[in-house]
């Protein structure tokens, strides 16, 4: 029998208990699964052709099908069949329905690797993890082994529903990251006065593993106990935190707030307080967009300066604090009285970019920087245009499309091939996906044994990049305008202070031959721009890479 779990590891806490169910696999199998064609639009990237980012009614085409290869911690790596035949939304929460297939044969213990099950609004940036109870485990399908596993046969369907935190009545769509075969858009959500009905006979239930009980057979569509919330369940929901980058500027955001760091080197002599010409005008862009962007009830801004590690510690924390000073004058200057602002110097004590190393002139350079932070609304997206915008950052314009459509097959087109090492990468076009890009590419082991590429290393990562956005494997990647100096790096998960993660699949060992369909997620940009270039790590940059809505 072969068991099948979800993925391991705790990049984010959120996963701790869907992870937690392994496979045991011999010649039937378990599992703790929780986890096409179409013609390019002719499109104008223009600003009368950008629609409204929420439909009242979206047509549903349920299953929505996904197939291919999944990580396993085993090196097994099964092809497997995915589909969500449902999602729905009651008074009280979310229930996501789907049946995992997998389509060889399994043997031992296994447990899926990659993106924990994470419902996402794209338009919002909101995002959801499975309701859990006070022990960490998820409501929804029960595993009928005492392992916490599940059944599963080559070619036997399992049949699971997972449920998660209530999504506002607006959103209309939402996007599924889990399955291990990508981002998985354009899902539809179904208001029920009701969920469908448990199980009444289900047959998965019985198969517990032990002597003489039953096991799938190829054909079988197996059903199991269902466990729904009872009212003490935990709530894990959060959002997306992007990060662009300029040469002059960067903006954060984190859920429901903003930060603008404007880079000291650009901004202000050295050892001095005050900015220069170009500096200020730089302030000025830098309230425009504020003003854009802030929450109008309220109206708070806290400029903080910050230093690199060189000098004492008084010596920074003065420098620090007049250069903020100087900064929050211009900003209150252009702002206006309704904004209340805060002031703080905080020398070297927080770097963004880790000093010492190799790269340590550039990672002192980022960490010399003056920040202004303030809230915003993420239900607010009025304003919120897809056009570029005059007169403000361009880092922290924030640019709302429609949710993408759903796509069968998002590597059928490839764009570009590069090599590194015995790994080869085929890219596929961008999708536009709400506030967010999906770039979709693809791996494969040319090698005849199996391989770990390194892709983070002295090649992978900038010098000097930003130690929070770099994380995981495929951190070394970022989305670049071809007209412009912004530098879109990974969007991470967030689900608490010590809870993110990357938008980014985990590269695990690649089984050779194999080809490992793989998500890297950034914020959007305006609608005028029609391609982009991938700085895809020790692969180097692929430019001109289109997007397909």
């Amino acid at each position: 029998m072969s068991p099948e779990a979800p993925r391991t590891g705790r990049g984010l806490v959120v996963t701790a208990a869907v992870l937690a169910a392994a496979t045991a696999l011999t010649s039937c199998g378990v599992v703790r699964d929780l986890t096409g064609d179409r013609e390019r639009p002719d499109t104008d990237n223009s600003a009368e052709t950008v629609e409204e980012p929420r439909e009242e009614e979206v047509e549903a085409d349920f299953p929505y099908t996904r197939e291919g290869p999944v990580f396993l911690d085993t090196g097994q790596d099964v092809p497997t069949t995915f589909s969500i035949t449902g999602l729905e939304r009651t008074d009280d929460y979310m229930v996501l329905h789907y049946e995992s297939t997998i389509r060889a044969p399994l043997t031992g213990n296994n447990t899926t690797l990659g993106l924990p099950p994470i419902l996402v609004d794209p338009v919002s940036g909101a995002t959801a993890g499975p309701l859990q109870d006070g022990n960490d485990v998820p409501y929804g399908s029960v595993p009928p082994r005492t392992d916490d596993m599940f059944p599963v046969e080559t070619d036997a369907t399992n049949v699971h529903r997972l449920y998660f935190p209530r999504f506002a009545d607006d959103v209309t769509e939402l996007t599924y990251v889990g399955s291990g075969l990508g981002a998985m858009t354009g899902i539809p959500v179904q208001d029920v006065d009701e969920e469908q009905a448990d199980p009444e006979d289900p047959d998965g239930a019985e198969m517990t593993g032990g002597p003489g009980d039953p096991v799938p057979e190829a054909g079988d569509v197996l059903e199991f106990d269902n466990r729904r919330p009872d009212g003490d369940q935990v709530e894990f929901t959060g959002g997306l935190e992007s990060f662009v980058d300029s040469e002059t500027t960067s903006t954060t955001r984190d859920g429901d707030k903003e930060t603008v760091a404007l880079k000291a080197d650009v901004m202000f002599e050295f050892d001095e307080a005050e900015l220069t010409d170009e500096a200020e005008e730089i302030v000025r862009e830098a309230a425009s967009s504020v003003a854009n962007n802030i929450d109008p009830e309220q109206r708070e801004i806290t400029v903080i300066g910050h230093t690199d590690g060189k000098g004492t510690d008084d010596y920074n924390e003065t420098l620090s604090e007049e250069r903020a000073e100087t900064v929050r004058d211009v900003l209150e200057e252009e702002l206006g009285s309704d904004h209340a602002f805060d002031l703080e110097g905080r020398g070297a004590d927080e770097p963004v970019a880790e000093e010492g190393g190799s790269d340590d002139d550039e990672a002192r350079a980022r960490n010399r920087r003056v920040e202004f932070e303030y809230p915003v609304d993420t239900a607010d997206i009025d304003g919120q245009s897809a056009e570029r915008d005059d007169g403000v950052l361009g880092s922290s314009d924030r640019n709302v499309f429609p949710p993408a459509d759903f796509v069968e097959e998002a590597d059928a087109e490839v764009v570009a091939t590069e090599t590194y090492e015995d790994v080869e990468l085929e890219v596929h076009p961008l999708v536009r996906d709400g506030a967010y890009v999906i770039s979709t590419v693809s791996l494969t082991n040319t090698s005849d044994d199996p391989v770990t590429p390194d892709l983070t290393g002295d090649d992978g990562v900038l010098p000097g990049a930003p130690a929070d956005f770099t994380d995981g494997t495929l951190g070394g990647f970022q989305l670049l305008e071809p007209d412009s100096d912004l530098a879109r790096y990974i969007t991470y998960f967030q689900f608490g202070e010590d809870d993110m993660g990357p938008f980014a699949d985990e590269v695990h060992e690649m089984q050779p031959g194999n080809t490992y369909q793989l998500i890297v997620v950034f914020s959007a940009p305006p609608a005028e721009v029609a391609d982009m270039t991938l700085r895809a790590g020790p692969f180097g940059e692929v430019e001109g890479v289109p997007f397909n809505n």
